[in-house]
C-alpha cells in the first residue's frame, strides 16, 4: 500500500536520513524520556513538507479530521494507540461521547467521525456521537458515500455533566476545533474527561506559539543528533496588527516578510541552495486551509488583489484575521501521479498510527495544498510487516522515508504538548 514515491533525493536530506536512521536507538530513547516529563496531546495530525534539502512540519492539528483517509492496514495500530491513551486517562472507561464539528451535512467529514467511532469501539468502548449543533434536536441518521450511515444525537447537559439521553460518558472526545470559542455547554464539567482540553481549541491556540515551542524542540533534538536544527525547522515571524479588510497594518506585514526572506536567503547561501525563497502568510489561529497566501517578494504585498484581501480577512466561523504568522516556505518535491503531494502524519497518544498524502493537481510546489480540489492517497507507514531498514542507501527505502516523517510528526506533537502546558489555565506557569 506504499504509493510510488518521487522525491528530490539530493543534498542534506540524504545526510539527514542517514543520521536519523543511524541514531534510531538514541532518538527513541530521547522521545521516551520526553514522554516521561510531558503528556502528549490525545491525537494529532502533522502536515510535513519535504524539500529535498529540508524536511519540516508546516502545520499541527489537535483535532484531526481525516481518519477515514487511513488505510485499513493501519486500523490495528490506531486501536492499540487508542487503548493506551484511554488506559492512561480513564482505565475504567465504558462510554465515550464524540462531539463533531457543526457542519452536519459534510459527508466526507462525517466518514472521519465514523472511523473514530470504529477505532474506539474496537478499543473496548461504547461510542455514540453527540452534536452541539442547535439544529440537531432529535437523533438524525445521515447516509455516507460509502453506503454506511452515522447517527447524530442532541447532547443533554445536566448541572455538572454532558451526555445523551440514557448515555452518561466518562470521557468526551472533541473532534471540533472550537474556532469560535468554547460553548458554555462544554465548560465546568464534573468528573468527565474532555479530550483534548478546551485550551487546545483555536480560540486559545496560536500557530506562532506552537512553532516557538517547535523551535525549542528542534534545537534540543538537533543538538542531540549533531545537526543544524534549521534542516527540520521552518523559521517564522509574526505580525499582530493587520486588517486586510481595511488595508491597515500592511507595513508591519511587509517588514516582517522582508526580514524573514532575508534570513532564508542567508541559509540558502550557506547550503548552496539555488531555489527562490518564499514565505507563507497564515492566520495565526487559522484552520481548514483558510486565510493562507504565498509571498515570494515584498512587491507581491503591494499588489494584493481585492479577492486575496477578502480571502485573508475572514476565516472559519466568520472570525476576522488580525494576527498572522509568516512562515518560511518549504517546497514539496513529493509527487503522486504527477501531482504535487505532501505527507500528513497521524498520531494518537505518543504513537504514529498512519497517514496519507494530500495531493493537489492544480497547485505548485510552493503553494498550500489544503485547498478545494485536494485529494488524498492513503499511506501505510510500516506496511504492517516492514520496519525501517538502517544500512540501506538513503532514499532507497520507502519505510525509511516514512520513519523520518514519523520522527518529524512526533517532534511537532511534542511541541504541541509544550504549548498546551504553557497555556493550561490551571497550571501555575500560566502567563
Amino acid at each position: 500500500m506504499v504509493p510510488h514515491l518521487v522525491t528530490a533525493l539530493s543534498g542534506p536530506i540524504n545526510e539527514l536520513e542517514e543520521r536519523i536512521l543511524d541514531s534510531m536507538p538514541a532518538i527513541e530513547r530521547w522521545f521516551r524520556l520526553e514522554w516521561m516529563e510531558h503528556t502528549p496531546p490525545f491525537y494529532t495530525s502533522v502536515d510535513v513538507r519535504n524539500a529535498g534539502f529540508k524536511l519540516a512540519p508546516v502545520d499541527t492539528n489537535l483535532y484531526p479530521g481525516g481518519w477515514n483517509n487511513l488505510t485499513p492496514e493501519m486500523l490495528p495500530l490506531a486501536v492499540q494507540a487508542a487503548m493506551a491513551a484511554i488506559e492512561k486517562i480513564c482505565p475504567e472507561a465504558r462510554n465515550l461521547l464524540v462531539i463533531p464539528e457543526n457542519h452536519t451535512r459534510n459527508t466526507f467529514y462525517l466518514a472521519n467521525v465514523l472511523q473514530l467511532k470504529r477505532i474506539f469501539h474496537m478499543a473496548g468502548l461504547n461510542v455514540r456521537v453527540g452534536s452541539i449543533n442547535p439544529e440537531i434536536k432529535e437523533p438524525t441518521t445521515i447516509e455516507l458515500p460509502t453506503g454506511e450511515s452515522i447517527v447524530l444525537e442532541p447532547v443533554v447537559r445536566s448541572k455538572t455533566r454532558l451526555g445523551l439521553k440514557d448515555f452518561d460518558p466518562c470521557t468526551i472526545l472533541l473532534n471540533n476545533d472550537l474556532s469560535a470559542g468554547p460553548p458554555g455547554i462544554l465548560e465546568d464539567l464534573h468528573e468527565q474527561y474532555l479530550l483534548p482540553p478546551l485550551h487546545a481549541g483555536w480560540s486559545v491556540r496560536r500557530k506562532s506559539r506552537h512553532f516557538q515551542s517547535y523551535e525549542e524542540v528542534a534545537k534540543r533534538f538537533g543538538k542531540m543528533l549533531g545537526i543544524d536544527p534549521w534542516l527540520i525547522n521552518p523559521m517564522f515571524n509574526r505580525c499582530g496588527e493587520i486588517n486586510f479588510a481595511e488595508g491597515s497594518g500592511m507595513d508591519c506585514l511587509t517588514t516582517n516578510v522582508d526580514a524573514l526572506l532575508t534570513r532564508i536567503r542567508k541559509k540558502y547561501k550557506e547550503y548552496g541552495i539555488n531555489e527562490k525563497p518564499f514565505v507563507i502568510v497564515k492566520a495565526d489561529n487559522g484552520t481548514y486551509g483558510m486565510g493562507i497566501m504565498t509571498v515570494r517578494d515584498t512587491k507581491d504585498l503591494e499588489e494584493l488583489s481585492r479577492r486575496t484581501k477578502n480571502k485573508m480577512a475572514v476565516i472559519k466561523d466568520g472570525q476576522e484575521v488580525h494576527d498572522v504568522i509568516i512562515q518560511e516556505g518549504v517546497q514539496t518535491y513529493e509527487r503522486i501521479h504527477d501531482a504535487v503531494a505532501e505527507p500528513v502524519v497521524y498520531l494518537m497518544d505518543r504513537y504514529v498510527v498512519g497517514g496519507f498524502y494530500r495531493v493537489h493537481p492544480e497547485r505548485g510546489i510552493d503553494e498550500n495544498l489544503n485547498a478545494p480540489g485536494a485529494g488524498f492517497v492513503p499511506l501505510a507507514f510500516a506496511e504492517s510487516t516492514r520496519l525501517p531498514q538502517p544500512g540501506q542507501k538513503p532514499g532507497a527505502s520507502a519505510p525509511n522515508r516514512f520513519y523520518m516523517y514519523g520522527v518529524i510528526g512526533r517532534l511537532a506533537m511534542l511541541a504541541a504538548s509544550y504549548e498546551l502546558e504553557a497555556t493550561d489555565p490551571e497550571a501555575e506557569t500560566y502567563d
